[in-house]
């Protein structure tokens, strides 16, 4: 009976022991270092991936992490260039790119700055006034002004000049590109004007009539800048 029942547990043990054998060839052993059976990203050789960040573990949907998107801009509004240009016109277009560029431009100050720069350059050159001229005119224009003003010292000439009134100033024309603007204004004025000779003679002009003066002046300036100044970089006899 003893050997009966030390045959049957050997047995027993023996077939425990294959049984436990096989379970750990088809499993394995565990040695705390497994990895999952979903394989994650190795971010140490890709990167971070879309849709996460660093120490994120929640994998975002395609686009659920992009920005609303933006609702458009108001139509702007007509500004009101009464006065100063025709709605719709190239020059109303003009000014509005200006304004663009720089929302603190005011067409009518503009204006009103254009004919104080036409009284003091034209005053200036009839006296000669280099200083003022310097600051007034681009380097092209101020050389033109610096032959017409050298011609008349070595003939010995003077220009008298005396502004009766400005009767207009107007916006003719507006280009604006790489932030440099160009302002065309037409200016139509009344003055008396005279030069006279060494003598004291009138050579050209009248010292008494008055006359009226059409001139087209371009003024520009880059956009954006400190210097609020604009300069003459043209003139043309206006019609």
């Amino acid at each position: 009976m003893q050997d009966s029942f030390d045959l049957t547990t050997i047995i027993f043990l023996a077939l425990a022991v294959f049984v436990i054998w096989r379970l750990r060839s088809v499993l394995g052993q565990k040695t705390g270092a497994e990895r999952s059976p979903f394989k994650p990203v190795d971010r140490s050789r890709t990167g971070p991936q879309p849709g996460r960040t660093e120490g994120d573990n929640v994998v975002r949907l395609p686009g659920a992490d992009r920005p609303p998107p933006e609702r458009a801009p108001p139509a702007a509004e007509a500004r009101d260039w009464r006065g100063i240009a025709e709605p719709g016109s190239e020059v109303a277009r003009g000014l509005e790119a200006v304004v663009q560029a720089e929302p603190g431009f005011e067409p009518r100050a503009f204006v009103e700055g254009a004919k104080s720069a036409y009284e003091a350059i034209m005053l200036a050159f009839a006296k000669g006034d280099r200083k003022t001229l310097k600051s007034l005119l681009s380097r092209e224009v101020g050389e033109a002004f610096e032959r017409a003003i050298v011609e008349r010292e070595k003939n010995r000439q003077t220009v008298e000049t005396t502004f009766v009134s400005i009767d207009k100033a107007e916006i003719v024309a507006v280009d604006v590109k790489n932030r440099v603007a160009q302002v065309t204004v037409r200016f139509l004025s009344n003055l008396i004007t005279a030069t006279r000779s060494a003598e004291g003679t009138v050579v050209d002009g009248s010292a008494e009539a008055v006359v009226e003066v059409p001139d087209v002046w371009t003024f520009a300036r880059t956009l954006g800048t400190r210097d609020p100044n604009w300069q003459l970089v043209a003139t043309e006899a206006g019609a």
